[in-house]
């Protein structure tokens, strides 16, 4: 069923637009047929190694057995879909496999253009059969618009030798050899026609900074993007994020990545599909050209620096690892946030009473290293304690400190305070507070705190707070702060590895994030009662739509895989790459 439903896309929407302009000739690149203001312009140059992996009995089988898949396969209106389908395919003397393959296999173009106008070109290997389809929905969208009074609805007319037609309302589109061009707009149309026409019009494939991106991009990448950030960056929400950012989280998060962007002129991607992997490889051509400006704190001061590995845990749901000089981005807060928010006012308040008036910048940051990592895990809960009806994941910050002998001390002091503040604010409203303890596993001792269940009569379902432990452990330089106790014992184990090892560095990355969908897909199924609530109070949904949404979530993620994402600057240039594995055909 479900390569029956891909075909309708595939066989028929193209078939929606489709008549022909000149005789078969061999013709250019599609983007020699952009105008060289395009902004934005994806490229599936190779459509049989997308389509080997789209096709896959293996992916379809997995999608055609999920629920929601049935639910819809169940529908009056899918059997409807799946009958134009079996026309289609008799009509046209084919399989949907086949017809898709020869409809599409030349490649795919979709530009968008000024005033949000859009243009997708589809080159067929078999313009006889892009032809016959034209045909058979052309005559369909006739006899529609006849049965509803509105036969001038379906027209055509030439344009500089080119036969352009229309099938409705905002929507145009023509057929150039083996080439179909759609648009939303008939000026779009009209532009592309004006410059195959014009020997002397600006093409997007001349342009120096599309040809760079192409390169960048890689000759053997699947699909591309180009994206011209020089336009895009005069759009004014982006212009704005680029250049007013005021969030220290977001500066601290995406550090080294804004400024590349605000600096340059084109951002490009390439696409590479490697059996059930997919990976996306990002570049830009700005450059980081002040090693001692705002953003350094996130560059590496040696080639080989960079983010520490990701820890591995039970139960890993995400990972991340960063280079961030935290003593550096603070010592810069008066250039990055010139403003002083009341939340940044706050927080420094708040470490003062913490650090007990220490400098927050050369007493307290300057002790930690460069090396952040945050883990989210999913908890295993103590039956003798009890469990929560709503289960959070358990989620840690891991830092190196410089001088723990005399830092450690600092730190734990710091962090009993904070627990003495939640006693003292919950004391005051009259809520349990939080009992500290001080146990060890194997030979590090560690800090906790918990709430007692001993006066919770229902411990299959206790309240939320009790998914929080929180602790504080450290060892070597390791210093590890997490919300759950299971987690504390877990990175213990795993720092050890590390030292045992002597871990080196990612090269040249200064950002990695990994997630594991089956995990996330775990923690999720755990909680799909009160989602499907949720989602029925937030969206007004009734209890079968809203376990429908909440099913299709769960196995988007637990058929995701794993997801790898990694950000760096190699030559000055900043780079990324995202990798995705499927986790399809029993993997």
């Amino acid at each position: 069923m479900l390569r029956k439903s891909i075909a309708l896309v595939a066989l028929a929407l193209p078939g929606l637009m489709l008549q022909p302009g000149v005789a078969d000739e061999p013709l250019p690149p599609a983007s020699q047929w952009l105008p060289a203001s395009t902004p934005l312009v994806f490229e599936l140059s190779k459509p049989d190694a997308f389509l080997d992996l789209v096709l896959d009995p293996e992916v379809a089988d997995t999608i055609t057995s999920l629920p929601a898949f049935q639910r819809q396969a169940a529908q009056p209106g899918f059997r409807q879909f799946m009958g134009v389908i079996d026309y289609l395919e008799f009509r046209l003397g084919t399989d949907w496999r086949t017809g898709l393959r020869k409809l599409v296999g030349g490649g795919v173009t979709l530009a968008a253009g000024p005033k949000e106008s859009v243009i997708l070109m589809v080159d067929a290997k078999d313009a006889k059969m892009l032809n016959e389809l034209h045909e058979i929905v052309v005559g369909f969208a006739r006899e529609q618009a006849e049965k509803e009074g509105n036969p001038s609805r379906v027209a055509s007319a030439e344009y500089r030798g080119v036969t352009g037609w229309t099938l409705s309302p905002n929507q145009a589109h023509a057929i150039i050899g083996n080439r179909l061009l759609i648009s939303n707009k008939p000026d779009a149309l009209k532009a592309v026609i004006d410059v195959r026409e014009d020997a002397a019009a600006k093409r997007l494939a001349d342009l120096p900074a599309y040809q760079a991106a192409k390169k960048a991009a890689g000759p053997d990448a699947v699909a591309t993007t180009y994206v011209n950030l020089e336009i895009l960056k005069q759009v004014p929400g982006l212009k704005k994020a680029l250049n007013d950012e005021t969030n220290p989280l977001v500066a601290l998060l995406f550090a080294g990545v804004t400024e590349a962007v605000r600096e340059s002129n084109w951002l490009a991607m390439g696409l590479h599909v490697e059996g059930k992997t997919l990976k996306l490889a990002a570049a830009v051509d700005g450059k980081v050209t002040d090693p001692a400006g705002a953003a350094a704190f996130a560059q590496p001061a040696e080639p080989e620096g960079g983010a520490l590995p990701h820890f591995s845990v039970p139960g890993l749901i995400a990972g991340m690892s960063f280079y961030r000089d935290l003593h550096g981005f603070y010592a810069a807060k008066d250039e990055l946030f010139p403003e002083r928010s009341s939340g940044l006012i706050f927080f420094e308040n708040m470490m003062g009473i913490f650090f007990t008036g220490r400098d927050l910048t050369e007493e307290v940051l300057a002790e930690t290293g460069p090396e952040v990592r945050v883990v989210v895990a999913e908890q295993e809960y103590d039956p003798a304690v009890g469990t929560p009806g709503v289960k959070i994941p358990a989620f840690a910050l891991v830092l190196r400190l410089r001088n723990p002998d005399k830092f450690g001390v600092v730190v734990e002091e710091a962090w009993q305070k904070a627990l003495g503040l939640i006693n003292f604010t919950r004391g005051q409203q009259a809520l349990p507070g939080l009992i500290i303890d001080k146990p060890t596993h194997g030979d590090t001792k560690y800090s906790i705190a918990y709430f007692s269940t001993s006066a919770e009569d229902d411990k299959e379902n206790l309240d939320t707070r009790f998914n929080l432990r929180p602790s504080l452990a450290m060892l070597d330089d390791y210093l590890i702060l997490s919300s759950a106790e299971g987690l504390t014992r877990d990175l213990i184990d795993a720092a050890k590895k590390e030292i045992a090892a002597t871990v080196e560095p990612l090269a040249a990355v200064h950002s990695s994030v990994q997630i594991d969908g089956r995990h996330l897909a775990s923690i999720l199924g755990a909680n799909r009662a009160h989602l499907v609530r949720q989602n029925m109070v937030e969206d007004g949904n009734t209890q079968e739509q809203a376990e429908t949404q909440i099913d299709l979530l769960l196995t988007v993620a637990e058929y995701l895989g794993k997801l790898k994402l990694d950000v760096g600057t190699r030559d000055g240039n900043t780079q990324a790459s995202i990798e995705l594995e499927l986790n399809v055909g029993g993997e």
